[in-house]
């Protein structure tokens, strides 16, 4: 998962037939109604029709020798499981009752690295914004737990306390974008010192985030809400990119679906909206207006795709000596100041820890691409399908400028400190 100092093919599980009861627990209130997570009994089981009622009904008068059954123990063992509605108390005992020590910290969450259940996880805590019928939850939960996809860090499940609800995600071993962009120990140093490794970067977030605003085969379509520089993970060895967070604005109240109407933020009753954020990646309808878009998420996703070009912060405020006040220098206005000066623009822009090796022509169209998705009126962004496709292809333009010059396109590395 993403460590932040300021602040993750669809697979259909099958059920079993087996029942359990549930245990309750005094700490959650939803957890009576819910049976606890699937057991060594209902794993039996499950293999047992796996193994059983599955293949007879599908290939008959057919003997499976002890490799077949090894290979097809090791496809039911990376099937996704079922998704959990974890008891407090399991949770509470994995984190040592929240006093290990935290993985990461912010001001909307906290998190714990800890093994639960056997599975190393990482578990968020996060306040919910409004009440959900437990009905929806498990249904949201369901299909968020159903989805799957290689640029996106899985939600396992979650469990519920108070106005707190405590989401369980997949491990990954990595560390955040923005720490592979800037670190301040080596700022000369970066492990995305190729251009082919941050186009590939670009089209794991694309692809990703096209995925969630449209999520293939489930039939339904989700908000990310959360798209910033240290809400995608760069793990290790592969160097490809996951984002963080899927679900979370689901599952924590923050998007409301209404009927005859598209998913926006819910206001309370009040005059007073409270609008979560962070600076630089809000666009300013949400600014204005406190509701969540899609087109939001287009928005945030431009800004991060501009820091991964430049390799500049999406915000920031400088001094200004003369006058004492502070000067506000936006990643946004220094890429169309690049743009409008053409090649020779948008070569200076770049990061110069590429060394100038790269298409300069790849280069400008990836900045437009990117500004257009940080286009002030929402409807003048395009969908992100249509940005998937055309990061896609400056992707491949790109690996055969580098195949042209014989360039290595495979990527990998260590993310380890320097």
């Amino acid at each position: 998962m993403c460590r932040s100092k300021k602040s993750t093919d669809v697979v259909q599980p099958r059920s079993s037939n087996s029942s359990q009861v549930p245990k309750t627990s005094k700490s959650s209130k939803f957890s009576s109604s819910l049976s606890e997570p699937s057991s060594s009994t209902t794993s039996k089981t499950n293999n047992s029709i796996l193994s059983s009622s599955y293949f007879d009904n599908n290939i008959s008068n057919y003997s499976f020798s002890t490799q077949t059954s090894k290979n097809l123990s090791s496809i039911r063992d990376s099937l996704p499981e079922n998704p959990h509605i974890y008891d407090f108390s399991d949770i509470c005992s994995a984190t040592n009752n929240f006093r290990s020590k935290r993985f990461s910290s912010s001001s909307a969450s906290s998190s714990w690295l800890c093994n639960l259940q056997g599975k190393q996880v990482v578990v968020f805590q996060r306040k919910m914004r409004r009440s959900i019928e437990l009905a929806n939850l498990v249904h949201t939960l369901s299909v968020i737990c159903k989805s799957h996809h290689t640029s996106l860090i899985k939600l396992l499940g979650v469990s519920l306390s108070g106005n707190y609800i405590y989401l369980v995600y997949e491990y990954v071993h990595g560390i955040n974008l923005g720490d592979c962009l800037r670190n301040p120990k080596n700022p000369s140093f970066t492990i995305l010192s190729s251009w082919i490794s941050r186009m590939q970067i670009a089209t794991d977030i694309a692809h990703g985030l096209d995925y969630i605003h449209h999520c293939s085969g489930l039939e339904t379509s989700f908000i990310h809400n959360h798209i910033k520089i240290t809400s995608i993970l760069v793990a290790e060895g592969s160097l490809m990119a996951k984002l963080c967070h899927f679900g979370t604005a689901e599952l924590c109240g923050e998007v409301l679906k209404q009927e005859g109407s598209p998913k926006t933020l819910g206001r309370s009753k009040s005059k007073v909206v409270k609008i979560e954020g962070t600076r630089g990646y809000m666009a300013p309808e949400l600014q204005f207006t406190g509701l969540v878009t899609q087109k939001c998420d287009v928005y945030a996703f431009g800004v991060v795709i501009l820091e991964l070009l430049s390799g500049k912060e999406a915000l920031k405020f400088l001094v200004d000596e003369e006058t004492g006040g502070y000067e506000r220098v936006s990643v946004i206005d220094t890429a169309k100041e690049a743009a409008a000066g053409g090649g020779a623009g948008v070569r200076r822009w770049i990061d110069r820890r590429l060394k100038d090796s790269f298409p300069v022509e790849a280069a400008g169209k990836m900045v437009l691409v990117a500004l257009e998705c940080c286009e002030e009126d929402p409807e003048k962004r395009p969908d992100m399908n249509k940005v998937a496709g055309q990061i896609s292809k400056l992707y491949l333009e790109s690996k055969n400028w580098a195949d042209s010059i014989g360039l290595p396109s495979d990527i990998s590395g260590s993310i380890a400190p320097r």
